[in-house]
């Protein structure tokens, strides 16, 4: 069978706020071939995303994604790793390409899924799916108060696992952000697992990260997050040897290939490498980090902040490994993310995510979710229309 279509659906909520929630706009994409139908995620600009899928060509090196996408046989993995292959060489220059190439991807992956009747997870080589331990995912409160507030409701609720991030965390002074750590802590009580996500404030800045680095042992924090941006290898490695591992380091979600994430592995010294497969290029990235994660000694995490859909699409690549076992989910996500698909996926009363056992990735898109929140869109070039809307 060959591809025939590849629509892609913007989605968003009424009013998107300046806060660092992933989950306000969505990015659906719909692959269709012969009589099977899959759905993936950019996790990316929707609109920037699509013109890459559509834009003119530049060059032999910088061609829109569509050029290496559409026609394409697709009967096996090795079909998918071909078009994987054919996209790099052709939209080498065009930097939006990994975004929208892991959308189809995702999608592709779904629809052999369906066609052969089996989870992803079984096409990638895995026996069964292991349970994931759930933290939950959240934004820090404007004052430790709320965040202790925030913290107290995750425990309650039965997780196992929570991780708190951006807002003031970093901009401030080092005691200002003791304060927010102690009050995650003092919520979640003394067994459950911390994580803290500085969101790159320091960009390579190692002395102000280490300052905080005496709270986070004090709380026993398991690991910080993202204190750097992803190509500060040599600023990670630092701060790494001035934690003495009390506090592992986490990283990754901002690479866009699998070499990015094969490199910060092999140097910046990482605990944990977290992947984003609405980023990384799709679920055929994905597992080849976690394969390389396994090979390293490092622990596969997935990063996710938006969908149900993606959610199983970021756990499909290591779902079979049982001893990398936390995965995040996202539990302030907006109605759109929460809605997006029929079936959910979250937590089971024990704290875990378990994937589901059907086909593909197990999960469908809600119409009635596409209808309420689709972004009508025009992209027009020289009078020639290159992308409108699709039919749902």
């Amino acid at each position: 069978m060959k591809i025939e279509a590849v629509d892609f659906f913007y989605l968003s909520v009424p009013e998107v706020r300046c806060v660092g929630d992933g989950s306000q706009d969505v990015l659906l994409v719909r692959v269709c071939a012969g009589d099977h139908v899959g759905w993936g995620e950019c996790e990316a600009s929707p609109l920037v995303s699509i013109a890459a899928w559509n834009c003119p060509m530049s060059h032999s090196a910088c061609q829109p994604v569509r050029a290496s996408v559409l026609g394409q046989s697709l009967n096996d993995v090795a079909d998918i790793e071909r078009i994987h292959l054919e996209v790099r060489e052709r939209s080498l220059d065009l930097l939006q390409a990994d975004h929208t190439l892991s959308g189809v991807d995702i999608a592709m992956w779904d629809l052999l899924g369906k066609r052969h009747e089996t989870p992803v997870y079984r096409l990638l080589g895995y026996e069964r799916a292991a349970a994931k331990t759930a933290y939950a995912s959240a934004l820090f409160g404007d004052a430790p108060e709320a965040t202790y507030d925030k913290a107290r409701g995750m425990r309650s609720e039965g997780y196992r696992a929570a991780k708190f991030g951006w807002g003031p965390y970093g901009r401030g002074s080092a005691e200002a952000d003791a304060e927010q750590v102690r009050a995650a802590r003092e919520g979640l009580g003394a067994e459950a697992d911390l994580l803290i996500d500085a969101g790159t404030v320091w960009q390579s800045d190692v002395e102000s990260a280490a300052k905080r680095l005496a709270a986070l042992e004090e709380c026993r924090v398991r690991w910080l997050e993202e204190p750097f941006v992803s190509q500060a290898f040599e600023a990670y490695r630092a701060l790494a040897s001035r934690g003495g591992r009390a506090v592992a380091l986490a990283g990754g979600e901002g690479c866009h290939q699998a070499l990015q994430a094969e490199n910060m592995m092999r140097h910046a010294d990482l605990g944990y490498i977290q992947i984003d497969t609405g980023r990384i290029g799709g679920i055929t990235a994905a597992k080849r980090v976690a394969d390389a994660a396994v090979a390293n000694g490092t622990t596969f995490v997935n990063h996710t902040f938006t969908t149900p859909l993606a959610l199983s699409a970021s756990i499909q690549p290591y779902a079979g490994l049982e001893e990398h076992e936390l995965c995040e989910y996202p539990v302030e996500a907006s109605d759109l993310a929460r809605s997006l698909t029929t079936e959910p996926l979250g937590p089971d009363s024990e704290g875990r995510v378990v994937l589901p056992d059907r086909p593909g990735l197990g999960l469908r898109p809600c119409e009635e979710t596409l209808r309420r929140y689709l972004v009508e869109a025009e992209i027009t070039v020289g009078g020639e229309v290159l992308y409108r809307t699709p039919e749902i």
